[in-house]
This record gives C-alpha cells, structure tokens and sequence, in this order.
C-alpha cells in the first residue's frame, strides 16, 4: 500500500471557532479534543480516516511573512467536495469570501482565506 496523508497539525488563533465552521461547511466531526504540547490545546476535526490537527497556545503570534515566500511555509490546504458551487455558496453565507475560481484538468477550484488568515481550496474533480 502506498503512503497516505493522515493529518496536518498547524496552530490557530481559536480551536473551537476554527472547528465549528469545517464541521458546518465539510460536514466532518470532532474525532478527539485535548490537552498537547506545552500547555496547548488540540482539536482534531475531519473524517474517520482523515483530520486536521488545530493547536492552539493560547496567545499564538500572528504571521509574519508571506507563507509563498517562506521556507516550511503553509501556503493552502485543499478540500475536495462533490458540488463547488453549493461550497461556495456556503464559504459566503459562512462569512469568508471565495476568491480566485480557476477552471483546469482535471477539475475546477477556488479560494478562501478564513479568520486567521489561512488559505482553504476548494476542488471539484470533473
């Protein structure tokens, strides 16, 4: 079997406001919350195969450098959906405005940044 991808753990300003809106708009669940590293906080949110890690410190410093310019950088992370439009539609009325829509093989995409700054894509395989 070839490796897979299990998880992403990257820090968040708000664990708890950053897992409410991916369980509303990607339909995921909460597959476990604690206590991690010094003295932060983790939610895990995602599938039953698949999740982010959000972490939080508590008073995280906000970005500095533009992420497409830094090595080690997290410049997006993409979430394959059934109906981009009907995400799209949901991303807006969630609050966060889609950006740029690109339509190439094999599928179309889009953008959004969400309250911390992060940039989401969107994709739809065709």
């Amino acid at each position: 079997m070839p490796a897979q991808l299990e998880h992403t753990n990257y820090t968040v300003s708000d664990i708890d406001a950053t897992a409410a809106w991916m369980m509303e708009l990607f339909g995921w669940h909460i597959r476990w919350r604690g206590d991690s590293r010094t003295k932060g906080k983790s939610v895990h949110v995602g599938t039953d195969t698949h999740y982010l890690a959000l972490y939080t410190h508590g008073k995280a410093n906000p970005p500095s450098e533009d992420s497409y310019e830094t090595v080690g950088g997290l410049n997006h992370i993409a979430v394959v959906v059934d109906d981009i439009q009907d995400l799209r539609d949901r991303v807006t009325k969630a609050g966060f405005t889609p950006g740029e829509h690109y339509d190439y093989e094999p599928g179309q995409r889009f953008y959004f940044h969400d309250h911390d700054g992060i940039e989401y894509e969107i994709v739809q395989y065709d």
